[in-house]
């Protein structure tokens, strides 16, 4: 049986390399005056840098250079220099093995290294055990233990003899999580379990038909998820099986399962069936339980949204009757007015103008104008009263809630609710807890006849709503509505990192040293920016009486830059999109990234199928159509490379290959430095299945749609991107700068007007972002400070009544260094709380201490906003960046009318990820065929205006060709370090325009 293969060939070279970190290499290079002793014991000049060299690198990294390559430059030059030698001696050193074994032997004495013995191997093990149980990445196992050989003076072995030793910690890790999910399991529940792949003449097995997704969003698919989860309650396996096993374990095994068929899971040994098929319902109960819950939403959702249109439908149906009766009682007042002053009988005037039958008759069309259900949605909802009726007693049947102690009214009203449904009372019990009732539904639910039991309903079910987002309530097994606290780390982990001063947060974690600095700068800045107020010397900013103006910038692109531009781009060649792939791929492997779900080291055998599968992503062809543009390709070989190889983590790591290539190209650093971003959403419509699962996004319009929401870096490449469904783009702003894996180091982003909230000023901040969001009604926003406003009279109209709380700030410091620290660490994602803590009530003490926290730093970004126009045109230039990627992915999504129709979230994902690595890989190449061009333009004489490189975008499309058929050829003349040739342009007509 061959060997398990723990790293790859890139993870082993990666393994023993030595940094190029200066201060490391510093570091790592010191040599004391006992360790030059000992080096000038040898006599030979190349036999005192050879034993320097290799004493510094036992004692760094724990390693030895290969002695077939040299040593690291930095490492060579520096003990070179410190023992007065040149570095060529080294090829002397390295000529003789014998000399070298005998310096490792002195080495090892007197460093007190001990050699790697069988022993040594299995306490090895044993510490790899415990790490091996929460990862099987090979990566991390061996940095593990590289570390541990080296805590513990141990020689490093050679890299095959590492990798038997993580390859057996990885086993017995692997044995362990298996019998650790079926040592409770007895014969029924896997019978129970065996029973789901079974067949028999239907063609869903009962494990394919637990993982269906939802469908359409209406009170009858509902009902089917409720079965499904019924019936994975139904199984009884034991409570808690899955908790000693790491979740990261859980998720890759379910994930694996769920690839396979139920044939193929049938093909394994007992202990291994059984323990993916237990982590494939634990994920599944987590899933459909979510899913049930979000179904719900989205049916109140659309119950509301249905009133509000029939009541805008009903208003604008008696919209000229309410003129016309607006009219007539105005007749009918004035003659009334007009009797008064005259003395004359007011019973006649109104007889006058308006007979005394016409005059009953309008009174009742009026009394029926002004019924409430005329002007409030709400009087409407239990016209669809059967629809939540359907489907809500079985739904609070299946869950089980939990409630935080400020939600114990509306927990108590649910248990009120499930037995009414239980017992099939027909009236709400005068005992019913209504203390949670909202004063805009009180007039409707509680009435002089009593509890109205439709509205009661009604409202229960729809501030559970607001109470699951905020956390206030959870529900048992689910994964995305758990208690708050559920989501950050230990308390005791917490108090114990904060004591230690390890929360690696951007901040002082002392709340009395934040606040003295914070509120320091902030006096600071307003009494600079009030004299400029006062002096009228802020910059294209007026504030007044009336509020602040600022002015639009205007257009600082020379006029030059479009002939450069046009020239530039008209020398680029014109190549097939699968051209691009194929030759971005040779430059950067980075189709490497597209590992087997179940082995990390296994990749496709045909580069070519798993580069047209991501092509059908990325243009939005799907793989049916892909397999009939694609010669020589079938449906089934792309749905075989989908299943396998692509995923989230693999579509990210590609990515993030593409930007770090494109950041090592000299043009990039034309347009920044990498160190700024922007984010922003992009709507894209929903067709066919596809519409079950988009949602309305008000700013997009009444459509459903998807939106996906995409980082880019100041170098035009996009490095992180998501699909956000409906919610606020500001929920998603600091994930893609938290968890992409590229070498960016990003230190400020922008955002437009809907990226931003006080909730996200503060974390970006505590996090250590610079966050400048362009604000589109900043007329309307306040300065928030501490003190008097009169001190600022250059600023007090647009200086809010309401001062900063620093109270809350106090109070609930520990809470807020708690959560950011969870985020940081990754705990939980960002959007995630950023979710919960938009739905918290507003009296929640840690969202209030967070907007004081986040008022400080809009109100400091504000007044930077005022007095830094390089600031509002580097948010300007930012966010156009990201507008002109945004018109290359709506190019390249160019197929099925450029609308997304898969059904799941998953497969959207896939869709959005497709054609972000497909505009990265364009931003590489024409990055690269522009820098060529350049130079050509160089080399030919042509003298180039620097400042205008900086204006070019590598974004253009207009020379690829990105439709017809996708045909995949090897282009002989495109070896390695090879490029096309650039095409012909007339130079002579670009230096009349210019």
């Amino acid at each position: 049986m061959p060997r398990r293969q723990i790293l790859s060939s890139d993870e082993k070279e990666r393994l023993l390399v030595v940094p190029d970190d200066d201060i490391l290499l510093t570091r790592m290079c010191f040599l004391s005056e006992q360790d030059l002793v000992l080096i000038n014991k040898h006599r030979r000049p190349a036999n005192r840098l050879g034993f320097a060299i290799l004493l510094c690198y036992l004692r760094g990294p724990g390693f030895t250079p290969d002695k077939n390559s040299l040593p690291h430059d930095g490492v060579m030059s520096r003990v070179a220099e410190r023992l007065k030698l040149q570095p060529d001696l080294w090829r002397e050193y390295a000529a003789r093995e014998e000399t070298r074994w005998e310096h490792l032997a002195e080495l090892y004495r007197y460093l007190r290294l001990a050699p790697f013995s069988r022993s040594l191997q299995k306490t090895c093990i044993r510490h790899l055990y415990p790490h091996a149980m929460r990862t099987d990445k090979g990566l991390i196992l061996a940095e593990e233990m590289l570390a541990w050989l080296h805590n513990n003076n141990v020689i490093f072995p050679s890299v095959d003899v590492m990798e038997r030793t993580l390859a057996e910690a990885a086993t017995l890790a692997d044995r362990a999580v298996f019998s650790t999910l079926t040592t409770q399991l007895e014969q029924r529940h896997k019978t129970a379990l065996d029973n789901l792949l079974a067949s028999g003449d239907e063609q869903l097995s009962r494990l394919a038909w637990m993982l269906q997704p939802p469908g359409k969003i209406n009170g009858k698919n509902v009902l089917q998820h409720i079965d499904r989860l019924n019936a994975i309650e139904g199984l009884a396996l034991p409570e808690g099986i899955t908790l000693s096993v790491h979740q990261n374990r859980l998720l890759k095994l379910a994930r694996e399962g769920r690839k396979m068929s139920s044939r193929d899971l049938a093909k394994f040994s007992g202990t291994r069936r059984y323990a993916m098929l237990v982590c494939i319902i634990s994920e599944a109960r987590a899933t459909l339980t979510d899913e049930i819950i979000e179904l719900h939403e989205r049916i109140l959702g659309s119950l509301f949204s249905r009133a509000k249109r029939t009541q805008a439908e009903r208003l604008q149906k008696t919209g000229k009757l309410i003129q016309s009766k607006l009219r007539q009682y105005l007749t009918v007042g004035q003659a009334l007015l007009n009797a008064r002053e005259s003395g004359e009988d007011p019973w006649a005037a109104i007889e006058d103008v308006l007979p005394w039958p016409e005059f009953i008759t309008s009174l009742e069309e009026t009394q029926f104008l002004a019924r409430k259900d005329n002007f409030d949605p709400l009087h409407l909802l239990t016209e669809k009263y059967s629809t939540l009726r359907k489907y809500a007693p079985r739904m609070l049947s299946a869950l089980q809630f939990s409630a935080a102690p400020s939600a114990l009214p509306l927990g108590n009203a649910l248990d009120t609710v499930r037995e009414m449904y239980r017992k099939q009372l027909r009236k709400v019990p005068s005992t019913a807890p209504v203390k949670f009732i909202p004063e805009s539904w009180k007039n409707l639910v509680i009435t002089p006849s009593g509890i109205d039991r439709r509205y009661y309903e009604f409202c229960v079910l729809n501030e559970l709503k607001g109470a699951l987002r905020s956390g206030d309530i959870w529900v048992r097994g689910s994964r995305r509505y758990r208690n708050f606290d559920d989501y950050l780390i230990p308390p005791a982990d917490f108090e114990k990192s904060l004591k230690e001063k390890q929360l690696q947060l951007a901040i002082p974690t002392d709340c009395q040293e934040y606040l003295h600095s914070r509120m320091t700068l902030l006096a600071s800045r307003l009494e600079e920016v009030n004299a400029m107020a006062i002096a009228g010397d802020l910059p294209d900013v007026d504030i007044s009486d009336k509020g602040v103006k600022v002015t639009p910038l205007d257009n600082n692109v020379p006029s030059t830059v479009s002939p450069f531009a046009n020239l530039v781009y008209g020398m680029l060649p014109h190549p097939k999109i699968t051209e691009i792939l194929d030759e971005v791929d040779s430059w950067t492997g980075f189709t490497r990234h597209f590992t087997h779900l179940k082995n990390n080291h296994v990749r496709p055998k045909d580069k070519k199928l798993l580069l047209t599968t991501i092509l059908a992503d990325g243009i939005n062809l799907g793989l049916t159509k892909m397999a009939e543009s694609c010669p020589g390709t079938t449906k089934a070989s792309l749905e075989g490379i989908q299943a396998w190889y692509i995923r989230d983590e693999t579509y990210a790591a590609a990515l993030a290959e593409l930007v770090n290539a494109q950041k090592k190209c000299p043009l990039a650093a034309s347009w920044g430095d990498g160190t700024t971003s922007s984010s922003d959403g992009q709507n894209f419509r929903v067709g066919s299945h596809g519409r079950y699962a988009g949602q309305v996004n008000l700013k997009y319009g009444q459509e459903p749609g998807v939106q996906v929401y995409t980082h880019i870096s100041d170098q035009y490449s996009p490095f992180y991107t998501k699909v956000i469904s409906r919610v606020r783009d500001s929920t998603h702003v600091l994930d893609g700068l938290l968890y992409h894996e590229s070498d960016l180091e990003i230190t400020e982003h922008y955002t437009d007007t809907a990226g931003f909230t006080e909730h996200v000023f503060a974390l970006m901040h505590l996090l250590g972002f610079a966050f400048a969001p362009r604000i589109r009604d900043l007329h309307d926003k306040r300065l928030f400070i501490h003190g008097k406003a009169e001190k600022y009279s250059g600023l007090q109209s647009i200086i809010s009544t309401t001062s900063l709380n620093l109270k809350e700030i106090e109070t609930h410091w520990n809470e807020v260094l708690r959560l950011a620290t969870s985020i940081k660490q990754g705990t939980v994602t960002a959007s995630l709380m950023l979710k919960k803590l938009a739905s918290y009530p507003k009296q929640n003490g840690l969202a209030k201490a967070l907007r004081e926290i986040g008022r400080i730093e809009r109100t400091l970004f504000m007044l930077d906003w005022f007095r830094d126009p390089a600031l509002r045109r580097r948010v300007q230039a930012g966010l156009n960046k990201g507008e002109a990627r945004n018109a290359l992915a709506r190019a390249v999504f160019m197929h099925r009318l450029g609308e997304i129709r898969d059904r799941g979230l998953e497969n959207q994902s896939y869709r959005a990820s497709g054609l972000t690595l497909l505009t990265a890989a364009i931003t590489l190449w024409n990055t690269v065929y522009i820098e060529r061009a350049i130079e050509s333009l160089k080399r030919k004489g042509l003298q180039i205006n620097e400042p205008l490189v900086s204006h070019l975008s590598p974004l253009g499309w207009e020379h690829i060709n990105l439709s017809g058929d996708y045909i995949w050829r090897n282009n002989l003349k495109l070896g390695s370090g090879k490029y096309r040739p650039l095409r012909t342009v007339d130079v002579s007509l670009y230096k009349k325009q210019a």
